[in-house]
């Protein structure tokens, strides 16, 4: 073999080797990415001075091929592309820059070729894992000479000629001794469908090939069915459930990109904070964190996001943040918007039981992107109250409703035809988000079972506005404040279901948004719609010259003796006032609020305040028997008679009841409930054995 050279690579960094051993990419693995996508670029290039009529005769099928031999410790990577001259060896080799692709999109640029794996020092990360490096190539210009490149890892390099008669390059890779677990046919394998599964170009091991090559992403949407997609997603996530939609990202302008991103039902042990989207460049796999480029609130999303104008630092995992990458972001957050805009027109149905996930995506991103919630802000649907067997007599058209205590329960959707209606399957428990409170998420049905239907905000208001215009009642948690619900429902009042983690938030948002209209929780203040105002029929009881409503909370008041607790008296309206609740705890708004946010601002949990109003329902029987139970009390020699004890008790076991709709009780709050309970329930039956 004649030597043609011997000397020193030309570099510009003191000691590359040990730097680049240690410090160029964080995984050794990462090495077999670099050289097979070196090898997929060499056979992309071929192809394009083939197209230029640079190349004589045919140039064959395009393939790259591993080897191993465990006796020599050798792993190699050949390709039948374009292969090197001695003088481009010594050019792109050994100035390190082996791709040379500037050169090629000068040249080549009209063609319209995508070149694949310009990665700069990818061919020297071979280093991090062998002693030794060879390169067997031969160039595909005419009449050119075969060479073979040895390196051992120092600044020194050895050219001579090859007896190579094969067009291509056969990088072969003498391991170090630690690093022999890339001898393993398994290891490989794994490296090859992690990294490389979607390069274009049919990888061979042992004659078998072992990637896809094929890129769903890079396909035309009209060329994919459903099962395409489904089958896609499932290789993607294997042992997940089917996901809800899907996007699929397709442009060229002013950025190439293409991608297919997933809606997933979201679970309770999903970290919203990390990506779950497989980040390529040209069909090599880079990394699956894309915090940079896709927007916070998509972060959820699963799918695969290639883009060959994503900047890259040498390592291809690190991304810088620029404009391109900002303006990817904001493509992104768009065409998510235009997909759920396209199925909330096309199928409110679908996208009503798509909502319980898809929803917490929609309000976070209405919360930090500005343009998207533009874009959605009139497809957030908010599940109320208000009944299906209601909408036809208003002639409002809900986003959707559903039926209460049918059998199976239907989400109706009015199509546009008329008045036709549709069964849709609703959501079950595992479509749930797990961003609600307590992480149980939420279904159609709610999480109480009270039903209702889906609307848009403008539509409660647009059907509200004689009862209550320009105000909204909401509820933040169905099973404790279900009696609150209950009271306004009875008198005709919709309530909006803002039980999700987000809606704390979102609120507040929305009194931002809608700065005419007033948001009310239901445990806030009592509507006077909610009141009987009558009280001219009341008596005053000649002895004390007190209305029995001003005796009620004189009794109460000294009942509880608690000065920071506001006792009022009030008639509630219902047609059957054992109905109603005997009291109840009211927080109000600003109050409440004030609280929420010291806690928030200190890192503390929220606590319960100790300034609260009890309302007591004066039309209930129970509270009228109390009274009269006071009124009939004796004071004896000795204290306070038994009728005044079980009167007291009974009072505090009223406030009792009304806590436990808008609080959960400590160790020693439910010692003393179950205590005193026991009371009262000893003392009635000693009543009723004595009468």
């Amino acid at each position: 073999m004649t030597m043609l050279e011997q000397g020193t690579i030309t570099i510009h960094t003191e000691n590359i080797f040990p730097i680049i051993k240690k410090s160029l990419y964080s995984d050794h693995e990462i090495f077999l990415r670099e050289l097979i996508s070196n090898a997929v670029d060499a056979i992309g290039k071929l192809k394009m001075v083939s197209h230029a009529g640079e190349v004589t005769g045919e140039i064959g099928e395009p393939e790259i091929a591993i080897a191993i031999d465990k006796d020599k410790k050798t792993l190699s990577i050949t390709d039948n592309g374009i292969g090197m001259t001695a003088d481009e060896v010594k050019k792109y080799i050994n100035q390190v820059a082996f791709s040379s692709a500037e050169e090629f999109i000068q040249k080549y640029q009209s063609s319209g070729e995508q070149l694949i794996g310009h990665f700069g020092l990818g061919f020297y990360s071979s280093f991090m894992v062998a002693q030794k490096v060879e390169i067997d190539t031969l160039s595909y210009k005419e009449g050119a000479n075969a060479v073979h490149w040895t390196c051992d890892g120092s600044p020194t390099f050895q050219l001579e000629d090859s007896p190579r008669t094969q067009r291509g390059t056969t990088i072969t890779l003498t391991l170090m001794e630690d690093e022999v677990e890339y001898l393993e046919a398994p290891r490989i394998r794994q490296l090859v469908k992690t990294y490389c599964d979607f390069m274009p170009v049919p990888i061979k091991l042992d004659g078998e090939t072992i990637n896809r090559q094929t890129a769903p992403w890079r396909q035309s949407p009209r060329d994919l069915t459903k099962d395409d997609y489904l089958e896609f997603y499932r290789y993607l996530h294997p042992f997940q459930e089917e996901p809800l939609l899907w996007v699929h990202l397709n442009t060229d302008y002013p950025f190439l990109l293409n991608g297919i991103l997933y809606f997933p039902k979201l679970k309770p042990d999903v970290d919203v904070s990390q990506g779950n989207i497989k980040l390529f460049c040209n069909q090599v796999y880079v990394s699956d964190r894309c915090e940079e480029i896709v927007p916070s609130f998509l972060l959820p999303m699963r799918g695969v996001i290639d883009s060959p104008d994503i900047p890259l630092n040498v390592s291809r995992s690190a991304l810088q943040v620029d404009r391109t990458v900002r303006k990817i972001a904001d493509f992104i957050a768009k065409k998510v918007g235009d997909r759920l805009n396209a199925l909330y027109n096309s199928d409110r149905a679908e996208y009503i039981r798509c909502w319980q996930d898809i929803g917490t995506f929609v309000k976070f991103g209405s919360l930090n992107d500005e343009k998207f919630k533009k874009q959605v802000e009139d497809i957030i649907i908010y599940r109320t109250t208000y009944q299906a067997g209601e909408q036809r007599s208003t002639g409002v058209s809900p986003v959707g409703a559903l039926e209460q205590g049918s059998a199976s329960p239907t989400v109706q959707v009015q199509s546009q035809e008329g008045d036709v209606w549709q069964d849709v399957t609703p959501a079950t428990p595992s479509q749930t988000s797990p961003l609600d409170k307590g992480g149980q998420g939420g279904s159609p049905l709610g999480k109480g079972g009270q039903g209702g239907s889906y609307n848009t905000l403008k539509e409660y208001l647009e059907r509200n506005k004689d009862k209550h215009e320009n105000r909204v009642y909401y509820c933040t948690d169905e099973v404790a404040q279900a009696t609150y619900v209950q009271l306004h429902k009875k008198q005709g009042l919709e309530v909006l279901f803002l039980d999700g983690f987000i809606d704390t938030h979102f609120i507040s948002f929305l009194e931002r948004e809608y700065k005419d209209v007033k948001f009310s929780r239901v445990d806030a203040e009592l509507d006077k719609t909610l009141l009987d105002g009558d009280k001219s029929g009341e008596i005053v009881d000649p002895k004390t010259n007190k209305t029995r409503s001003q005796l009620i909370e004189e009794l109460f008041k000294n009942a509880l003796n608690k000065p920071k607790v506001t006792i009022r008296t009030e008639a509630l309206k219902s047609d059957n006032p054992q109905d109603t609740p005997p009291a109840m705890v009211l927080l109000p708004e600003f109050l409440r609020r004030l609280r929420d946010m010291n806690a928030l601002l200190q890192q503390q949990a929220v606590q319960f305040p100790e300034e609260h109003i009890l309302v007591v329902n004066t039309a209930h029987p129970l509270i009228q028997n109390l009274a009269n139970l006071s009124a009939g009390s004796i004071i004896q020699a000795e204290g306070q008679s038994p009728t005044a004890e079980l009167a007291n008790l009974i009072c505090h076991h009223v406030y009792d009841l009304a806590l436990m709709a808008q609080k959960g009780f400590d160790a020693e709050g439910m010692k003393s409930f179950v205590e005193r309970s026991n009371q009262v329930l000893t003392r009635l039956t000693e009543r009723a054995m004595g009468a």
